[in-house]
């Protein structure tokens, strides 16, 4: 169990500035996400806690102790590539026994530890196959399942589900979730995926190009984004962003003189009959339906809860909650209400 901070940690590759005085702090037994898009420097921080990069500046803690410069071996995290990484010419079995049995755990033990943790993750029907017999949902579990047997200081998971078909993939981010709070090891997961990302995690990390753009709770990130960039990571459909001056819509509010974007989230854009609008796509969902309406300039989403009778090319009239909006500068840094 182990905390892990970031302090001005900057990484470059050739010409690639790859994390540009990257500080954050992960506190002991969280769930802490990275979360971005490719290259936006994820993958590059959780190789620096383990070990296999050295930052060109800056400094690494893990448990208060400075790690830079130490080996992989002696940091003691455990780790799931996305390449996974598995020895083929074991089985399954031994592959996730393999961690304890190289450090010497007593026979007991490991057994107790490997039938809780392939029991957990639904791949007790698979342990006598080897990797080439396995789907890569299959490779991914053994990975995930190697990983977890061990007693390390904390676990870092790259992308560590994204072979896994739709239901297994849900069905494992809350095993995860439970695994990690029961466990009550410090977890560190890097994902691609926004919902994932805010699914599981207690506090997410929101990269862009490097730095950190936010960080705090999902839903602190999700109701109070610090940017435009940020508002628009969080969220399916993607926030509307549309010019503050000369929007088709109520707003209800005076706004500041610096605002020039306004954000509303889909499920707060309110859509009612008549108006200046007009329906020009409709996505039934089934708990919801997406309306998608052109409001002068803008194409607008409207997320309505079940199947309200809109036809395409209807006129419709637009409003929004005050308390709702979120408001953006010129440089998309958000102003506060």
């Amino acid at each position: 169990m182990a905390s892990i901070r970031f302090q001005g940690v900057s990484k470059r590759f050739g010409d690639t500035l790859a994390l540009d005085d990257v500080s954050f702090e992960v506190r002991d037994n969280a769930f802490f996400c990275l979360f971005g898009p490719p290259l936006s420097g994820k993958s590059t921080i959780l190789k620096i806690i383990l070990g296999l990069e050295t930052p060109d500046s800056g400094a690494v803690y893990i448990d208060n102790r400075p790690v830079v410069g130490i080996s992989p071996a002696k940091r003691n995290v455990a780790m799931v590539f996305q390449n996974l990484a598995l020895f083929p010419h074991m089985t399954a079995l031994q592959n996730v026994r393999f961690p304890p049995v190289e450090r010497g755990i007593a026979e007991d033990i490991i057994r107790a530890r490997v039938d809780a943790v392939t029991e957990k993750l639904h791949m007790t029907h698979i342990l006598h196959k080897p990797p080439s017999q396995l789907s890569g949902g299959e490779r991914q579990r053994v990975a995930i399942a190697r990983a977890l047997v061990r007693d390390p200081v904390a676990y870092l998971m790259d992308d560590p589900i994204s072979a896994l078909d739709a239901r297994l993939r849900e069905e494992t981010r809350v095993e995860l979730k439970r695994i990690q709070r029961e466990l009550g090891h410090t977890l560190v997961y890097v994902t691609h995926d926004q919902e994932e990302a805010m699914s599981v995690s207690d506090q997410m990390a929101i990269l862009d190009h490097g730095k950190i753009a936010q960080i705090g709770a999902p839903h602190d990130l999700y109701d109070h984004p610090a940017s435009t960039y940020v508002a628009g990571m969080l969220g399916a459909p993607a926030i509307n962003l549309l010019p503050a001056q000369g929007a088709v819509l109520h707003t209800g509010r005076d706004l500041p003189a610096a605002t020039q974007t306004l954000g509303i989230r889909p499920e707060d854009l309110r859509v009612s009959r008549g108006g200046a609008a007009q329906v020009t796509a409709i996505e039934p969902m089934g708990a919801t339906t997406i309306l998608t309406v052109q409001a002068g300039g803008s194409a607008l989403k409207s997320a309505l809860r079940g199947q309200p009778d809109y036809t395409l090319g209807e006129q419709v009239g637009l409003s929004v909650d005050p308390a709702r909006l979120h408001l953006f500068d010129r440089t998309g840094a958000a102003i506060a209400a």
